[in-house]
């Protein structure tokens, strides 16, 4: 069944819109690949000037599913140039561009992965990092497999619970608000924050 590409994008990706998170990712059903690709085109030219872009990382044509990235690319460069992510990029197998600002290069190649991931072995499980996921969480989930860990929310931390859980806690409130001001009427447009 196919939901509305908005609503879909303030549940999941509310936080990035408040300008709380790097980025965003939300799964989109469609028939209309073609309608897709203007909804992202029509949503690039509205939230590129507040910073925000909005990216298909993934799509199948027989399923009729596709990941939807949004994000920040000051925020995220900012992640992607930190010399402990891309240390871990590296040792990933990711060809890290000279130029550290240079998160496209790097979103090129997630995605190549996200569409090679034939199984859930094989899912690119360093996406975290893309998300904004802290490093030592998403190290831990790969290392534990995703169990031994010390708080669930949005993602499993592996450091300190009651940080994650206080975290965890401000994501889930700002999407509350955003939904409850969305659903009130407010536009997406007004609720993006600019950066």
């Amino acid at each position: 069944m196919e939901r509305d590409f908005e609503t879909v994008m303030i549940e999941q990706c509310a936080p990035v819109l408040a300008g709380l998170k790097p980025a965003g990712l939300f799964r989109y059903e469609t028939r209309d690949r073609a309608d897709l690709a203007r909804r992202v085109a029509g949503w690039n030219a509205q939230l590129n000037p507040k910073g925000l872009q909005v990216r298909v990382l993934r799509g199948c044509i027989a399923t009729r599913q596709y990941l939807v990235y949004v994000y920040r690319a000051a925020k995220l460069q900012t992640v992607l140039a930190d010399a402990a992510v891309r240390g871990f990029l590296a040792r990933e197998g990711y060809r890290l561009p000279e130029d550290a600002a240079d998160c496209g290069a790097l979103l090129d190649q997630l995605s190549l992965r996200l569409c090679c991931a034939a199984e859930a072995a094989d899912f690119p499980h360093e996406i975290g990092v893309f998300l904004g996921y802290p490093l030592e969480d998403v190290e831990g989930f790969i290392r534990y497999r995703g169990k031994c860990f010390t708080c669930c929310g949005c993602w499993k931390s592996y450091g300190d619970p009651a940080a994650a859980q206080q975290h965890f806690d401000q994501l889930a409130k700002c999407t509350a608000v955003y939904l409850r001001l969305f659903h009130s009427g407010t536009p997406i447009l007004k609720l993006a924050v600019a950066a």
